[in-house]
């Protein structure tokens, strides 16, 4: 039986929502391994003169615990 662990992780990006959470898998998995699935828990984004200025998500990671 595997144990899974879940964490919870702010990332930002000029680019998209898609960037931001693929830069939250990219610094979890510095500090943590075996990462098995990513849920977007959340997306916002701040506005600068009537366009998208910063994507935001919140991402729920899994990862399994050995």
């Amino acid at each position: 039986m595997a144990v899974l662990k879940v964490i919870e992780v702010l990332a930002n990006s000029d680019e998209s929502w898609e960037d931001a959470a693929k830069k939250a898998v990219a610094q979890a998995a510095k500090s943590v391994k075996n990462i098995r699935s990513v849920y977007i828990n959340e997306q916002s984004a701040t506005v600068k003169d009537g366009k998208i200025d910063n994507y935001r998500v919140n991402v729920k990671i899994t990862f399994e615990v050995k």
